[in-house]
């Protein structure tokens, strides 16, 4: 068996699923593989290589041990519930355990009809598929939880949506794929039974320690809401815009997932949209921790039941979790965002060096990346010229906040030198740019040719590693490349 599944989520009642086979392709080809996720998950990477491996990932063939199915759910759409979502273009294989020990769902993305389709195709253009499988490998590199990548495939079939493409499918790998929305199906036709056996098994599958509590749902909850706190902040922190973030794409595990319209902020602007379908700006970049809050919210609202008979103090009990996020947000940004400055100490007033240079470089329409980037050249005695020339660093206002950041340096255990490097462990200085991504797509789609969709994952693998070879692929956009309108591609 060349994917030991061991599945527990088929084993749930029927009414969490459908089961679904996904439907074959005509002529499936290997556009790239995770040989080192293959490893993690203990499948030979040369059977990863092999006309079977090829089927497996395109959903020609299932393999002994797979319950392919898709999974149910509902959710808040941009504020407007919709109490029937579900996989509509995505079907799990099955489950394994990885080297860790840790549970890990194995997915096609773009596999055919199901259930939940909605009279939709349940495919797939390349072009997302290279997208998701690029960013989401790229946010691992950049420390930050997500959904990971295990393969892409084109299908030598057509995809129609406002014109015709090639077809694709993305190999998914996560610790669930749980999502708010599945509580909120349940909620929703008060299925309170439902809502706690899929509790417990959350619980059982992500937060064991929860079980030590008196008060394991109540526990559950304040642990959903430090994990996905922790998770927006790190977002945040490399200029990350999700785009879409639905109850429905809120994982209970805490992984980023659904990399549809996301997009990486270039010019400082906390107001920036990417989105196509974000007419309102629901989901811009300042807007990322309200919005998540709100989606706690409704996941609160669905485990009142199970924390206490009693409304009221069910209430309660969730309204002392919920009033604790704007001050644990705060923390997780602030260490953050301290440390990208070269801060490992906490002192009276830091928060102020980070909201004085934040305005700086949204005053200066600077780059995000390169402006905490570059900022490590200013503490070496010889440093070499800067590649990009950065308003922020012309700025008489930031000439005035060097010198001050280096008067706080100095109270700091370690020397210049060696924050200067622990700065650019914590800065990228390559990040997945709009203009890069949309290249690699283009190239799939014209040319049917997948060598920058290559070199740009090898590259985004090592995002705080100088790679002078490619070092124009740190640079922003130009007004002639650049892309400022993203797509969710169903």
């Amino acid at each position: 068996m060349t994917i030991k599944f061991k599945n527990s989520y088929a084993n749930l009642p029927p009414k969490f699923y459908s089961k679904t086979e996904p439907t074959p392709v005509s002529n499936p080809k290997l556009i790239l593989s995770n040989s080192s996720l293959a490893q993690e998950l203990e499948i030979p990477e040369n059977w990863m290589l092999s006309q079977q491996g090829i089927d497996t990932f395109s959903g020609n063939k299932i393999l002994s041990g797979s319950e392919p199915l898709a999974m149910v759910y509902a959710g808040h759409q941009f504020g407007h519930f919709s109490p029937q979502l579900g996989d509509g273009r995505a079907i799990l294989l099955g489950e394994c355990l990885d080297t860790f020990g840790m549970r890990r769902d194995i997915q096609l993305k773009g596999s055919g009809q199901t259930n939940y389709s909605r009279s939709g195709d349940g495919r797939s253009p390349i072009g997302p598929v290279i997208r998701e499988y690029l960013v989401s490998e790229a946010m691992h590199a950049l420390n930050i939880p997500t959904t990971r990548a295990l393969a892409a495939v084109s299908t030598g079939d057509t995809v129609y949506r406002d014109t015709s493409f090639p077809g694709g499918i993305l190999t998914r790998v996560a610790k669930s794929h749980v999502r708010i929305g599945t509580f909120e199906y349940f909620a929703s036709i008060n299925d309170i039974e439902s809502v706690q056996i899929l509790s417990d098994y959350c619980i059982n599958r992500l937060y064991p320690d929860c079980l030590k509590s008196t008060d394991k749902y109540l526990s559950f909850l304040k642990s959903v809401v430090e994990k996905q706190i922790s998770l927006v902040a790190k977002w945040m922190s490399v200029g990350f815009i999700h785009g879409v973030m639905n109850t429905d794409n809120i994982s209970i595990s805490g992984e980023t997932i659904d990399f549809g319209p996301c997009a990486f902020m270039e010019a400082f602007n906390p107001s920036q949209v990417f989105s196509a379908i974000d007419v309102n700006g629901r989901y811009r970049y300042s807007n990322q921790p309200e919005i998540l809050l709100w989606n706690l919210m409704r996941l609160a609202e669905t485990l009142l039941p199970l924390i206490d008979k009693n409304q009221e103090k069910a209430i309660e009990k969730v309204t002392v979790i919920l009033k604790d996020f704007w001050p644990l947000f705060e923390t997780n940004w602030l260490e953050i965002l301290l440390k990208k400055i070269g801060f490992s100490t906490v002192e009276h007033n830091d928060d102020l060096f980070i909201n004085e240079l934040l305005a700086l470089i949204e005053s200066t329409q600077s780059d995000f990346t390169l402006s905490f980037r570059y900022l490590s050249h200013l503490l070496l005695k010889n440093p070499k010229p800067l590649p990009v020339q950065l308003p922020l660093f012309e700025s008489e206002s930031f000439k005035k906040w060097v010198p001050r950041w280096k008067k706080r340096l100095e109270s700091e255990p370690s020397s210049l030198i060696d924050i200067s490097s622990q700065m650019n462990a914590t800065n990228p200085l390559y990040i997945p740019r709009n203009h890069l991504v949309e290249a690699a797509i283009q190239e799939a789609i014209q040319e049917n040719k997948f060598d920058l969709m290559k070199t740009l994952n090898t590259l985004w693998k090592q995002p705080f590693l100088t790679n002078e070879k490619y070092e124009q692929f740190s640079y922003p956009a130009t007004d002639k490349n650049e892309v400022t309108t993203t797509f969710c591609g169903t």
